[in-house]
């Protein structure tokens, strides 16, 4: 009875560490599972590889002598060099391989094999040389594939006995094949999925493009219906008003003479944007030579503007001439929008094959109606852009008596897109 008495509290207590040796298993395990959830695939194949290599080298080492006669002292490193190599298997394959090579190499030569053991390497050995020429055969270049498959079917050939070696070396080919199908099977698949991506950036970047081509079809629609509205109120105007005179009449002219012109402008510029198909009209480009129309149109709307020229080419490219006259224009809008009733001048000079135009405006005698906040803010960027398109620069600058400057300098000979000179900053 007693032994009974005593047996019960020693059965508790075993039962007792057998629960609490499973709660920490399951802590462990429960600690360990969320950090190997954060490694990633490659991490986790690293892992994989260094615990098959201990796994071999464990088995390599305690049966190397039963596979040859190897001093006690020297089985660690006989056995690491049967094992171990595979550690290389995806850091440097070839350099693994070239290693293990090496040890199949001199183990036979410098070791006698032990009584009943006719193989010249450890069963380990072979499995690790062979899943390392698999990895040369897949990864490395083909000048190092050659030379890996002729020197351990060499090897074979040479060491492996009887008519073991002819068959090792046919197998090594297969393996060399095998390694070289799939190589080329994931370089396709790559190659595949890189022509894809390029496909879809395609796309989007031609619906990003078509997206563009409709707001400029739908902007040159509405603008177009709106100039054209306004080109027949200001003809119809003084028909259509009785009293009119002369002045008022005159200005109705000059104002639909403007509506037309930027009516054609917008024409040629969006026409081509039209999803009829039909060709936009053959309008001259505006150029240089326009340049003093775009003045006295200026001046027509109440706007004091002077302009100086200096050593005007006699010929200059169109894209050249495009670019002065935009920046002219909106340089002019500009004053006439944040300036109004400032004097304007005007500054178009030649020196080489380089013209610089600036466009210089006073402080407005009064604020103007209009907040310059307000007004979009992109005409300083989009005359960058059209002077970085010549290849040209463009700087825009406040003066410090509160007028404005524009000064930009344009090759003459300038095409479009085919400099990256750099725009300076506003």
């Amino acid at each position: 009875m007693r032994t009974f008495r005593v047996g019960i509290p020693s059965l508790l207590g075993v039962r007792k560490k057998k629960r609490a040796l499973d709660r920490a298993a399951r802590t462990t395990a429960t600690a360990v599972a969320p950090r190997l959830k954060r490694l990633t695939a490659g991490q986790r194949l690293d892992l994989l590889v260094v615990f098959v290599s201990l796994v071999l080298y464990a088995i390599a080492w305690p049966t190397l002598q039963v596979t040859h006669h190897v001093p006690a002292g020297v089985q660690p490193v006989i056995a690491g060099l049967a094992a171990l190599p595979l550690l290389l298997i995806r850091a440097n394959p070839a350099l693994g391989w070239a290693i293990s090579a090496a040890g199949a190499l001199v183990i036979p030569l410098v070791y006698d094999r032990a009584d009943g053991y006719d193989f010249p390497w450890q069963v380990v050995h072979v499995m690790v040389i062979m899943a390392l020429l698999l990895a040369v055969s897949m990864r490395s270049p083909l000048p190092v594939v050659g030379v890996a498959w002729m020197a351990t079917a060499l090897l074979f050939l040479a060491d492996a006995p009887g008519q073991d070696g002819r068959g090792w070396a046919f197998g090594l080919t297969v393996l060399v094949l095998f390694g070289l199908l799939i190589r080329w099977l994931v370089l396709s698949r790559r190659q595949l999925a890189q022509q894809e991506e390029v496909n879809e950036v395609e796309r989007a970047r031609r619906a990003i493009l078509e997206e563009k081509t409709r707001i400029a079809r739908d902007l040159h629609d509405v603008v177009a219906h709106h100039m054209s509205l306004v080109v027949v109120q200001a003809q119809s105007a003084p028909y259509r008003i009785a009293g009119v005179s002369p002045e008022v009449k005159a200005e109705f002219e000059s104002i639909g003479a403007t509506a037309r012109e930027a009516l054609n402008e917008i024409r040629g510029m969006l026409g081509v944007l039209r999803s009829d198909g039909q060709l936009a009209e053959n309008a001259p480009v505006p150029g240089i030579g326009r340049i003093d129309e775009l003045i006295e149109g200026s001046r027509r709307a109440g706007m004091t503007v002077s302009i100086e020229r200096h050593g005007l080419p006699a010929s200059m490219s169109d894209t050249a001439g495009l670019a002065i006259y935009r920046i002219l224009q909106e340089s002019l809008s500009n004053a006439a929008r944040h300036a109004p009733g400032a004097a304007v001048r005007v500054a178009l000079a030649v020196e080489g094959a380089l013209a610089t135009l600036i466009v210089a405006n006073d402080a407005p005698p009064s604020p103007p109606a209009v907040s310059s906040s307000r007004s979009g803010g992109h005409g300083i960027i989009g005359m960058q852009d059209r002077a970085l398109s010549v290849g040209g620069t463009l700087t825009a600058v406040s003066a410090p008596d509160g007028g404005f400057e524009v000064r930009a300098r344009i090759p003459i000979g300038a095409t479009l897109a085919v400099s990256e000179v750099p725009v300076a900053p506003a």
